[in-house]
C-alpha cells in the first residue's frame, strides 16, 4: 500500500514539474517528466516486477523469471488482476522446471480469481488438461480442452490441443 502512494505522489510531483518547466519555456524538459509521470502511473497498474518476469519468460531465462516472481512477498496484496496473473506465471514456471502438481494448484488459483485476457486463461486450462492426461483423468482432461477451444477463438492453440487429444487416446 505505500508502494502505492509513493507512485501516486511521484507522478503528481512529475506532473506538477513539467507544468513548471512548461511555463519556464523548457519544452523539452516538460515532455520528459510527462513521460516520466507516465511511468510512474503505468507502474500503478501494472506491478513492474511481474512484467519483468513476462519478459524473462519470453526470452526462455525460467530460472530468472522465478527469483523475479519470488522478491514479492505477499501476493495477496496486490490487486485482483495482478494477482491473477501472478499465480499464472508461478504455474507455467512450475509446469517448465518442477513439478506438475504444484503447477496446478497456481493454475486453479489463476483462473478463479479470473485473468484478465481469454488466451491466457485458454493457456492456463491447457496446462490443467496436459497435467489431467498425466494424472489419468480422462473425464477432466475432456472438459478442460472443451473449455479451451471456445475461449481459443483465434485457434492459436489447436496443434496443442491435438496433442493432448492424442495422448488422451493412449490412455
Amino acid at each position: 500500500m505505500i508502494n502505492r502512494i509513493i507512485k501516486i505522489v511521484l507522478a503528481v510531483a512529475s506532473i506538477g514539474w513539467s507544468v513548471y518547466q512548461f511555463t519556464m519555456g523548457n519544452i523539452g524538459n516538460g515532455i520528459l517528466f510527462i513521460l516520466l509521470a507516465g511511468l510512474f502511473v503505468l507502474g500503478l497498474f501494472r506491478h513492474e516486477l511481474i512484467m519483468i518476469a513476462f519478459v524473462q519468460m519470453r526470452r526462455g531465462k525460467f530460472d530468472k523469471a522465478e527469483k523475479t516472481l519470488a522478491k514479492i512477498k505477499s501476493p495477496d496484496q496486490l490487486p485482483k488482476g495482478q494477482e491473477a496473473y501472478y499465480y499464472y506465471l508461478t504455474g507455467l514456471i512450475y509446469a517448465q522446471t518442477q513439478s506438475a502438481t504444484k503447477a496446478e494448484k497456481f493454475f486453479r488459483r489463476a483462473i478463479s480469481i479470473g485473468l484478465r485476457m481469454k488466451t491466457d486463461e485458454a493457456m492456463a486450462k491447457l496446462n490443467l488438461a496436459g497435467i489431467a492426461v498425466m494424472k489419468r483423468k480422462k473425464r477432466e482432461a475432456i472438459n478442460l480442452l472443451s473449455e479451451v477451444k471456445k475461449l481459443d477463438k483465434n485457434k492459436l492453440l489447436d496443434e496443442q490441443v491435438k496433442m493432448i487429444q492424442a495422448q488422451m487416446k493412449r490412455i
